[in-house]
């Protein structure tokens, strides 16, 4: 506990011991990493022991979408707290049962009822499970590039190189190529290409993998973590045709994409496309307390009527996180976050981006929608060749290492992933706010420069 002889250096030093003398990371090896201790945060800015400020462009893990300490949330977890900590899922509740209905009115039509989990890799989980037992099939076909969790089947599913050390290839994982025109895998030239090509890829896997084994399609709608890969007009509507053709359960994964981060209340509604079950997470109450579901489809929610759904968790529909969700969805509604958040990508981080791609030669592509953006780094805008490799590991992702540490030391915190910086603020940032993260950006990317053609100058 802090005294008051003790001062920020000591504090933070102390925090930093324990951390590393009792803290296991994920994803990480864990003697080479140094986190750093974070004192507080309000809006959209967090702060460190030495009063160093930062302007959060990760959302922490893209599920901070109305930023921090948001008061009218902050407080319905406290009466919560006061009135009921805990119920089991057995019984019913009044704040379960409201964030159960704003969830519902919030997505598409169709999508009827809701289970609650702890969060986005055991909600994918049991909307696959669901899937399997509706259709009485066991495959799963989901991208490359993909994240859908790294418990041990979710990680199966994942497409990205962390399922690599994880593949057991025993969870009846089939991945396809998504959609990706700026490195297309199907030699695409524009747009209508791409999806046309890549729509006819998943459709010959369905015939090479035999229709009747597949029970689902997972897809994240925009692939997040991925790339931020904003699928081509046709692409998710051709998903659903494919699937209502041969009797395949599509499963959109809106764990990062649900709740505004797109502007709109899911990327669905984009492509006007409804999935028979959505998994959620992460924005659905600001990730102020672990909660995760699933939005089920009438006709699947309809088959458990009289048949027992074999799966449950002791924390599915917590009290404290379903209030948080309440409050959470109720202050977006109120404070018009998500139509904030369409037009802050259209109006100022979408044009202010594309800017910097004009003027830094490091800048491949800028792509995105809302308040979910990549910027793509590259040696050679001619090659397209990655400022750092595809599943770079230790030693080889310096350049973007570099420009991180310029983000930061200006007062920005982005993320990074492999060759790409993403800018991904909470959907209440301010167009001030989004300006001076741009302009950060601007002078952490002649770090990058540097780099480009291949020539370190």
């Amino acid at each position: 506990m802090e005294t008051l002889a003790e001062t920020a250096a000591e504090l933070a030093a102390r925090i930093c011991a324990e951390d590393r003398a009792h803290v296991f990371h994920s994803w990480s090896a864990q003697g080479r990493i140094n986190p750093l201790p974070i004192a507080g945060a309000s809006g959209r800015r967090f702060w460190d022991h030495q009063g160093n400020t930062y302007l959060d462009f990760a959302s922490q893990f893209v599920n901070l979408n109305i930023g921090h300490g948001h008061p009218k949330v902050v407080a319905a977890i406290a009466e919560q707290a006061a009135r009921l900590c805990m119920v089991a899922p057995t019984f019913a509740n009044d704040r379960r049962g409201e964030a159960a209905r704003l969830v519902v009115e919030s997505a598409p039509p169709g999508l009827a009822k809701v289970f609650f989990t702890n969060g986005g890799t055991d909600a994918n989980e049991h909307a696959v499970r669901m899937a399997r037992l509706y259709t009485g099939r066991h495959k799963v076909l989901s991208a490359y590039r993909s994240y859908h969790g790294a418990t041990a089947t979710a990680i199966q599913f994942t497409g990205d190189p962390r399922r690599w050390p994880n593949d057991t290839a025993t969870a009846g994982a089939v991945h396809f190529q998504p959609p990706y025109l700026y490195r297309s895998a199907f030699d695409a030239c524009d747009e209508a290409q791409e999806c046309e090509r890549s729509l006819r890829h998943v459709e010959r896997l369905i015939a090479l993998e035999g229709p009747a084994t597949i029970a689902a399609l997972l897809v994240e709608p925009v692939i997040g973590t991925g790339g931020v890969l904003v699928p081509p007009p046709g692409y998710l509507p051709g998903l659903r045709a494919l699937c209502d053709r041969h009797g395949i359960m599509l499963i959109c994964d809106e764990v990062m994409t649900g709740f505004g981060r797109t502007g709109t209340w899911f990327a669905v509604d984009h492509w006007d496309v409804v999935p028979d079950l959505l998994t959620f997470a992460k924005g659905v109450n600001s990730g102020y307390v672990p909660l995760g579901g699933v939005l089920i489809s009438e006709p699947i929610a309809d088959y458990f009527e009289d048949r027992v759904y074999p799966g449950g968790l002791t924390y599915s529909g917590h009290p404290l996180a379903c209030a948080a969700a309440v409050a959470t969805i109720t202050a977006m509604r109120d404070e018009g976050m998500v139509e904030h958040a369409a037009w802050l990508g259209r109006e100022v981080l979408g044009p202010g981006l594309r800017a910097l791609a004009e003027r830094h030669p490091s800048v491949g592509e800028v792509r995105g929608l809302g308040v979910f953006w990549a910027v793509e780094l590259v040696r050679d805008r001619a090659t397209r060749e990655m400022l750092v490799p595809y599943a770079a590991g230790p030693g080889e992702t310096g350049p973007v290492d570099e420009v991180m540490a310029a983000c930061k030391r200006g007062g920005l915190w982005p993320f990074a992933n492999y060759n790409r910086i993403h800018m991904v603020p909470p959907c209440n940032t301010t167009a001030d706010e989004a300006r001076e993260a741009i302009q950060i950006l601007d002078s952490a990317l002649e770090v990058a420069d540097r780099y480009a053609e291949g020539v370190l100058r």
